[in-house]
C-alpha cells in the first residue's frame, strides 16, 4: 500500500449528523485495524467496552469488523471487499450500530467502505474473432468490441484502450448513453487477403489506478472475400423497461436488420453476441430468424437492474458480414418484498412499578424494495400499554406508555407491525413476551372487615372457633401470608393503665402481614358470641328468713331446714294454711334461679304430687302455691305437695321440693304470727297483701305491657326507667345486687339487667307464660315488712330479690 493509503487506514474520519457516526476504511485493510475509536463517542477508556458489553449489531450486510474488548476501539476483524459488499455502488456505506448493554446506549454508525485498485481491467473473452472481406470493406468501416470491465470504482474503473501497432488498424471509443462506453476497432486501410489473410492484434485495457492495472484481448483478424454488405440494424440502440414480476416467455423487443445485398448475401441471422452481466445470458433469448428477445428466467430488481445485451446480425454471405446493436434493458420494481422486523435487544421481565418511558426492546426494519415500495410504517399492538418511538432511519424503540399491573396481566405479547407503501402494501410483524415482575403493592385483604363467631361454652382448650383468610394478589413472598392476633387494642386499658390481652375481649383484630419488602398488613375484626349450654339445673333459694326455698308473700312466716336441691334430690318444706280459706290464696311461694341463660335459665314450676286435683296449685312461672278451692276439714290436717322445677333447655334439667301444707284453726294461725309455734318450717299466708302491693299494681301491669309488647333494648330502658320513676316508693324493694329480667315469646328471649331490683306485679288470674324475672344467686334483705290480709285476690309478684 503506498503511504497515502496507510495514512488513511489510521485516520479517522466522523461526523455527527442526527446521532450518526461515520467511519472510513480502504478495502483489504489488514486485521486489526483500527477503523474508530470510541472513547469520545461512547465514552470508554481501555477495557470498558467488555466490561459494558458494547457489541456490533448490523442492518442488513455485515462487514468484518468488531469492538476489540481490549481497547474499545472499532477494529477490522476479517478481510473487507468492498466489491463483494456492495459491487458497483457507490459510495459502499454500511449501517450498523454499537450497543452498549450496561449502561443502555445506542450509537448509529455509517461505515464507508472505500476502494482501492485491486481489481485489474477484464475483458470479456482472451480472444475475439473478426472476419473482414477485402476490398469491399471501405476504409473507415467500424466494428464493435466488447470492451473490459472494472469491479472498482471511481478512477479506479475509468478505463483506457490501446491497440498494438498497426497500420492497417485503429482503436476509436465513442460515449454513449449507455452506461459503457462503445468500442469500435476500425479500418485504416483497405485489406488483401492475398497479401496478409490473417492480422493479430493485442488490444490492452488500463485503468486510471495508481498504480494503474491492465487487462488484454487478443483481436484474430481474418480478411474475407466478396461479400461487400454487412446488414444494418434500423436502431444502434434499443432501450426497454421491464417490470421485474414480468413471466418468463415476456417479450422483451424486437430487433430488426437489412442488407442491401442480394440472395443468400442479404439473408440475416440474428444472435446474441454479449452479455452485461454475463449471468444474463440465463435470462433471455432471441429467435435467429425474427430478432424477437424474449425472457426465459426471474427478474429481481433487488439483485440486477439493468442489462445490456450486444445483438449481431449476420448475413449469409461468403464470407459473411454482420452488423452490431445495443438492448438496454432497465428493470422497474414491484412491490415484493415484504418488511422484515428483527429484535436487536430485549429488557424483560419489566418491573410493574417501571416508570413510564422505559426502553423495553430495541427493533430494527428494513425492506429491500426502493421508493415508495421500501418506505415502512411500523406500529405495536395492542395499542397500551406500550408504543413505539423512532430512534433512527429504520431503528425503533419499544417503550412503556402506561402504568403496569401484574395483578391485572402479569405477561404481554406485543406484536410490531410492519407495513410498506407498495400498492397493495406489504405487511410483517414480529412477536416480543414481555413478562411483567412482582413488587409489593397489595396488602393482604379479609373477605370481611368484621368476622360474627359463634362458640359454645365448655369448648375444650384448642378447639377450632372459626376460620379467617386474607387474599394477597402478589406473587412469591409478596403474597405469602402469616396471621397473628393483635394482642393490644387502642384505647383499651385496665385500671392502672397498660393493656389487656386480647384473650380478655368478646372482640379481637387479626392481622395478616405478607412477606414482602417492606411488608404490607390487613386487619380484621373479630365479634365472638359465647352460646350457652344446658349445663346447669335449677337450685332452690332459701327464703328471706335463711330458711327453705320458701317464700313468705305478702308477710308470713317461715320457718325450718333446707335439704340439697339437684336432680337427684328434694328439698322439704312446711307451710300452714287456715281451713276455709277462699280460692286464690296463696300459702307459700317456691324461690329458685338457674346459672344458664335465655331459655335454658327459664323456669317453670308443676306439682308432681298429688296427680288430680288437689286443694293446691302452683304457678307455672311464679313458683306461688295457692288454693285451688276453698279449704275444708274434710281435706285432712295435712297435705304434701311434691313441686318440680324445670327449665327450658334440651334437654330439661329439673330440681324437686316438698311442701308440708299444715290445715290449722284461724286462731292456731293466730298464734303462729304472734311468734309463739315452736314448729320450724311453719308459714302463714298473709291477709293484706294485696293491699301492700295495690299502690304499685297499675303502674307495674303497664310495664310488664310494655316489656312484652317490644323486643328493643332501647325502649325497655325507657320503660324501666319510667316505671321507677313513677312507682311509689312503698313498692320498691332495695337487693345488694342486680335482678335480670327475661322477655320470653315464640321467636326467641331477651334479657335486661339493672343495678337496683324492682317489684313487677299483676293481678292474679290467668297467668302470664311469656315473663320470667330471674335473681342472681344472692340472699334477699334482712327483713320483710309483714302486709295486711285481705279477702281480694292477691297480686303476683314476678320479680324477687
Amino acid at each position: 500500500w503506498s503511504p497515502a493509503v496507510r495514512l488513511l487506514v489510521l485516520v479517522r474520519t466522523w461526523a455527527l449528523v442526527a446521532g450518526q457516526v461515520r467511519y472510513s476504511v480502504p478495502e483489504e485493510a489488514k486485521v486489526g485495524t483500527v477503523v474508530g475509536r470510541l472513547s469520545q463517542e461512547l465514552g470508554l477508556e481501555a477495557g470498558d467496552a467488555e466490561a459494558r458489553r458494547v457489541r456490533v449489531v448490523w442492518q442488513g450486510r455485515r462487514a468484518g469488523v468488531e469492538v476489540s474488548g481490549a481497547s474499545g476501539a472499532l477494529v477490522v476483524s476479517s478481510r473487507l471487499d468492498r466489491e463483494e459488499l456492495c459491487g458497483k455502488s457507490a459510495p459502499c456505506s454500511l449501517r450498523l450500530e454499537l450497543l452498549q448493554e450496561r449502561p443502555l446506549r445506542v450509537l448509529h454508525v455509517e461505515l464507508e467502505v472505500t476502494d482501492i485498485n485491486d481489481n485489474a481491467p477484464l475483458f470479456p473473452a482472451a480472444r475475439k474473432n473478426i472476419s473482414i472481406a477485402e476490398f469491399n470493406t471501405l476504409p473507415g468501416s467500424r466494428f464493435p468490441l466488447e470492451g473490459a470491465s472494472d469491479a472498482d470504482i471511481g478512477s479506479n474503473a475509468q478505463l483506457s484502450y490501446t491497440l498494438s501497432p498497426s497500420e492497417r488498424f485503429r482503436i476509436e471509443e465513442e460515449n454513449s448513453d449507455s452506461r459503457s462506453k462503445s468500442l469500435f476497432l476500425v479500418l485504416t486501410k483497405p485489406l488483401d487477403r492475398e497479401t496478409v489473410p490473417v492480422h493479430r492484434l493485442v488490444l490492452t485495457a488500463s485503468d486510471e489506478g495508481r498504480p494503474s492495472l491492465t487487462g488484454t484481448m487478443e483481436l484474430l483478424i481474418t480478411v474475407l472475400d466478396a461479400n461487400d454488405n454487412a446488414p444494418q440494424f434500423n436502431q444502434s440502440v434499443y432501450k426497454v423497461h421491464l417490470t421485474e414480476d414480468a413471466l418468463e416467455g415476456t417479450l422483451v423487443v424486437r430487433v430488426n436488420a437489412t442488407d442491401p445485398d442480394f440472395g443468400s448475401n442479404r439473408e440475416v441471422i440474428y444472435d446474441i453476441d454479449a452479455f452485461v452481466p454475463a449471468s444474463a445470458s440465463d435470462l433471455f433469448s432471441i429467435d435467429g430468424k425474427s430478432g424477437e428477445i424474449r425472457l426465459r428466467g426471474a427478474l429481481d430488481f433487488e439483485t440486477d437492474n439493468f442489462y445490456e445485451l450486444q445483438i449481431k446480425a449476420k448475413d449469409k454471405g461468403t464470407p459473411p458480414l454482420s452488423g452490431h446493436c445495443k438492448v438496454l434493458l432497465e428493470v422497474l420494481d414491484v412491490n415484493d418484498n415484504a418488511p422484515e422486523v428483527w429484535v436487536t435487544s430485549l429488557s424483560v421481565p419489566v418491573s410493574e412499578d417501571a416508570s413510564v418511558g422505559t426502553v423495553v426492546a430495541l427493533l430494527s426494519v428494513s425492506d429491500r424494495d426502493s421508493g415508495a415500495n421500501g418506505r415502512v410504517q411500523c406500529s405495536v399492538w395492542p395499542t397500551s400499554p406500550f408504543g413505539l418511538e423512532t430512534r433512527f432511519l429504520g431503528s425503533y424503540s419499544l417503550v412503556l406508555r402506561e402504568a403496569l399491573d401484574r395483578e391485572r396481566v402479569s405477561e404481554y405479547e406485543v406484536e410490531v407491525r410492519a407495513e410498506d407503501g407498495g400498492k397493495p402494501p406489504l405487511r410483517a410483524s414480529r412477536g416480543v413476551r414481555v413478562p411483567v415482575c412482582d413488587v409489593n403493592d397489595n396488602a393482604p385483604a379479609f373477605s370481611q372487615a368484621v368476622y360474627t363467631v359463634l362458640a359454645r361454652e365448655n369448648e375444650a382448650a384448642g378447639a377450632e372457633l372459626a376460620r379467617v383468610w386474607a387474599r394477597d394478589p402478589d406473587e412469591a413472598g409478596n403474597g405469602r401470608v402469616s396471621y397473628s392476633l393483635w394482642e393490644g387494642v387502642s384505647g383499651a386499658s385496665v385500671s392502672g393503665g397498660g393493656w389487656r390481652p386480647a384473650s380478655s375481649y368478646v372482640s379481637f383484630e387479626v392481622r395478616a402481614v405478607d412477606a414482602g419488602e417492606p411488608p404490607l398488613v390487613g386487619n380484621a375484626t373479630v365479634q365472638l358470641f359465647v352460646v350457652d349450654e344446658n349445663d346447669n339445673a335449677p337450685v332452690l333459694l332459701p327464703p328471706a328468713g335463711g330458711g327453705p326455698g320458701l317464700d313468705p308473700f305478702a308477710g308470713g312466716v317461715v320457718g325450718g331446714s333446707v335439704e340439697a336441691a339437684s336432680d337427684a334430690g328434694s328439698e322439704t318444706l312446711w307451710a300452714w294454711a287456715a281451713w276455709g280459706a277462699p280460692a286464690g290464696q296463696v300459702v307459700a311461694k317456691i324461690r329458685a334461679v338457674d346459672a344458664d341463660s335465655g331459655y335454658n335459665a327459664w323456669l317453670r314450676y308443676e306439682v308432681l304430687e298429688p296427680r288430680g286435683k288437689g286443694p293446691f296449685r302452683v304457678g307455672l312461672y311464679s313458683g306461688e302455691v295457692s288454693t285451688a278451692r276453698a279449704l275444708e276439714e274434710a281435706d285432712g290436717p295435712r297435705q304434701r305437695l311434691v313441686i318440680v322445677v324445670r327449665d327450658h333447655g334440651e334437654p330439661s334439667r329439673s330440681a324437686t321440693a316438698t311442701l308440708s301444707v299444715s290445715l290449722v284453726e284461724g286462731g292456731e294461725k293466730a298464734l303462729a304470727v304472734g311468734g309463739s309455734s315452736s314448729l320450724p318450717g311453719l308459714v302463714l299466708p298473709a291477709e293484706g297483701g294485696a293491699a301492700a302491693g295495690s299502690a304499685s299494681a297499675s303502674t307495674n301491669v303497664w310495664l310488664v305491657v310494655g316489656i312484652c309488647a317490644v323486643s328493643s333494648v332501647f325502649v325497655l330502658a325507657l320503660v324501666l326507667y319510667g316505671a321507677s320513676r313513677w312507682a311509689p316508693r312503698s313498692a320498691v324493694l332495695s337487693g345488694p345486687a342486680p335482678a335480670t329480667l327475661v322477655c320470653a315469646s315464640e321467636v326467641g328471649s331477651w334479657s335486661y339487667s339493672q343495678r337496683q331490683s324492682r317489684s313487677l306485679c299483676v293481678a292474679d288470674g290467668a297467668g302470664k307464660s311469656d315473663l320470667m324475672v330471674f335473681s342472681p344467686n344472692l340472699p334477699p334483705p334482712p327483713s320483710v315488712p309483714a302486709a295486711k290480709d285481705t279477702s281480694q285476690a292477691e297480686p303476683s309478684c314476678l320479680l324477687d330479690t
